[in-house]
């Protein structure tokens, strides 16, 4: 069976050219990224060259690569007016990508419009992410809701991906976004899901990026607070971008094998050996992708 990477990035040339005409963050000068309360980013125009991607992908030995949108740029928290010509932008390009790459399709969460989604997914989209910090708290998914039902209905997946994050006043590492903000929307999301998300969609799937920001691993302490011990949703999986061996081999103790996914954040981090064994290897990038995506063993 072939292998799935469900979390890569690469930006279509519709979506490129609607970030250009953009005055605004978000937008692109060039090839240099404005973003708001982020410095400068100088885009690699390579990273979103559809075949030089199709070869890595080769490389990594996929079948499969799950191209989103990049949640951190914004576009799903803008008004609606100009966040659905950009939604536009990104679902033509992604829907054009060439094997092996297939898309998540991707949502304004500033007002919800479930009928968009619906004609989104429509085009053949394998499921919908959001980002994480609007699905944070109890009033997140009321507000996301009607996305979800969508979801549930057709049986398709959710995909939970650090929202935007802009760094705080003063001198900060460059890693600090990635390392902080990010991993700590995250581990809420996991923990809302958990809380509030699957009592309202009990047959949702649905994938956490990063490892869910290490959220799994506090199970000791949610049991020792009156959270449960040892429940393990079958249908909630995280996927392994930017961790490596130690990181996973501790989700897996949490949470068993059978819910970790191979997710590699490509072009932003690269495929990690996991050093968890070959029977481990399929199941991450083959069984549980599968299952994933379709709910079937």
């Amino acid at each position: 069976m072939p292998g799935v990477d469900v979390h890569q990035h690469l930006w279509g040339a519709p979506l490129i050219e609607a970030l250009r005409a953009r005055r605004t963050p978000p937008r692109l000068d060039g090839w240099t990224l404005h973003l708001h309360g982020e410095p400068p980013y100088e885009v690699d125009p390579a990273d979103h060259d559809p075949s030089r991607r199709a070869e890595l992908a080769a490389a990594d030995g996929l079948d499969i690569a799950l191209v989103s949108l990049s949640s951190p740029l914004g576009i799903e928290w803008l008004p609606p007016e100009q966040a659905r010509p950009l939604l536009d932008a990104y679902h033509e390009g992604a829907a054009a990508l060439p094997a092996p790459f297939r898309a998540w399709a991707a949502a304004c969460v500033r007002e919800i419009d479930a009928d968009a989604l619906a004609r989104d997914l429509d085009r053949g989209f394998v499921g919908l992410q959001l980002p994480a910090d609007a699905l944070a708290d109890a009033a997140g998914y009321a507000r996301c809701a009607p996305l979800l039902d969508v979801l549930e209905r057709r049986g398709l997946p959710l995909f939970v991906h650090p929202g935007p994050a802009p760094r705080p006043d003063g001198d900060v590492p460059a890693w600090w976004t990635a390392l902080v903000p990010y991993v700590q929307q995250m581990h809420a999301a996991w923990f809302a899901f958990r809380a509030f998300g699957r009592p309202r969609h009990p047959r949702l799937r649905v994938c956490f990026a990063l490892l869910a920001g290490l959220a799994p691993v506090h199970g000791e302490r949610l049991a020792a607070r009156g959270g449960g011990r040892g429940e393990v949703d079958p249908d909630a999986f995280v996927e392994t971008s930017s961790y490596g061996p130690r990181a996973v081999d501790a989700v897996v103790r949490a949470l068993g094998v059978d819910v970790v996914v191979h997710g590699s954040d490509r072009p932003y981090a690269r495929p990690t050996d996991l050093m968890q064994g070959d029977a481990a290897h399929h199941a991450f990038r083959v069984t549980n992708p599968y299952r994933l995506l379709d709910g079937k063993e």
